[in-house]
């Protein structure tokens, strides 16, 4: 499936510095997976890194390096606003990962189906076309699970995730008085504000025991404005000074949409999901420029996006008042600069 890079900040250096991962569940049985993975060392974790698995209730004994300790992620906090039945409830974080995405693929059979991962800081982020990526601190930078059966519907579960992610943000802006942070999905799996991206999508998969192992990747710039812009950086030139996003807050509400979402989809199909998705993403009645190779020749042609087909990619119209669907070439970053086009009968 296509990959979106969290903060498009290419990773320079890597580093070998230890880290602690903290394990946590929302219950005293999800507490007790978490001691068991720790105690019977289970945990795959990322090579050439010192890793301290501890649980929730061991960390407040270790205190973590001041660097950490600042602005870190509040577990408790996040655990008390979660209202889900299955997804988030069993919680792996640490201040300064590798990638959490590599994190939860990796123990796709060790860790409860719905588990996620959250890292301040990661610098082996995963992107699109295997690009790897630094996420500095202040970013909601975290990787979940999740089972699927129908192979067909696996490409469109990103289309749920963005959704969910936009629809959580609306959510914590009505409860809380604030102006519309209109955040908006660039087909396939990008978030933009105002014009420039602030977060993106990964889902990759494995097939298993009949089902499909997804792991989703997200990364959100919440509270820091470099390279691009954030959530609070657009508050703060709307002069909404006393309130910030909270991480914390955006992924427990992320989690309960996600979870409505998803029963919708595998029980609906996404088509039910459809009229809200294209109120929040940016295309519908774009024209795009698509290049059709004939021959030695390749022609450009002007189409219109009309929405998605049911295989997930671009459905459109050009006009000449014929069908299509539009595939990524797989050589521009920039989908909508690479862009080929099949007719529909």
């Amino acid at each position: 499936m296509a990959a979106a890079a969290a903060t498009p900040t290419p990773s320079a250096t890597d580093s070998d510095s230890p880290c602690t991962l903290v394990l946590c569940g929302k219950s005293m049985a999800e507490n007790q997976i978490a001691k068991s993975l720790r105690d019977n060392n289970t945990l795959k974790l990322p090579e050439n890194a010192g890793v301290s698995v501890l649980l929730r209730s061991e960390l407040d004994n270790k205190p973590l390096e001041e660097e950490e300790e600042e602005d870190s992620f509040r577990i408790d906090s996040f655990m008390a606003s979660l209202s889900t039945n299955r997804f988030g409830r069993f919680l792996l974080w640490s201040p300064r990962l590798t990638s959490t995405h590599d994190v939860v693929s990796q123990n796709f059979d060790e860790i409860p189906a719905g588990s996620v991962c959250v890292a301040d800081i990661q610098y082996k982020g995963r992107g699109r076309t295997k690009n790897k990526w630094e996420s500095p601190k202040g970013g909601l930078l975290f990787s979940f699970t999740l089972q699927m059966e129908d192979g067909r519907v696996v490409p469109l579960v990103q289309y749920v995730v963005s959704l969910a992610v936009t629809e959580a943000i609306k959510e914590i802006c009505d409860k809380n008085g604030l102006p519309y942070v209109d955040v908006r999905i660039k087909w396939p799996n990008d978030l933009y504000l105002n014009n420039i991206k602030v977060g993106g999508v990964l889902c990759t998969s494995t097939y298993k025991s009949k089902k499909f192992n997804v792991s989703v990747g997200i990364g959100l710039n919440v509270d820091n404005e470099k390279p691009t812009t954030c959530l609070n950086a657009f508050l703060k030139e709307l002069s909404v000074a006393d309130y910030k996003f909270k991480r914390e807050d955006i992924l427990a509400t992320f989690f309960s949409k996600f979870e409505k979402f998803f029963d919708i989809f595998l029980d609906q199909g996404f088509q039910s999901l459809e009229e809200l998705y294209y109120k929040t993403w940016l295309h519908s009645g774009q024209r795009v420029i698509v290049q059709e190779k004939t021959g030695d020749q390749v022609v450009e042609n002007v189409v219109t996006i009309q929405g998605l087909t049911s295989s997930g990619y671009l459905l459109a119209v050009g006009d000449d008042n014929q069908m299509c669907e539009l595939h990524p070439d797989g050589n521009s970053f920039d989908f909508f600069k690479g862009l080929v086009r099949r007719k529909l009968d």
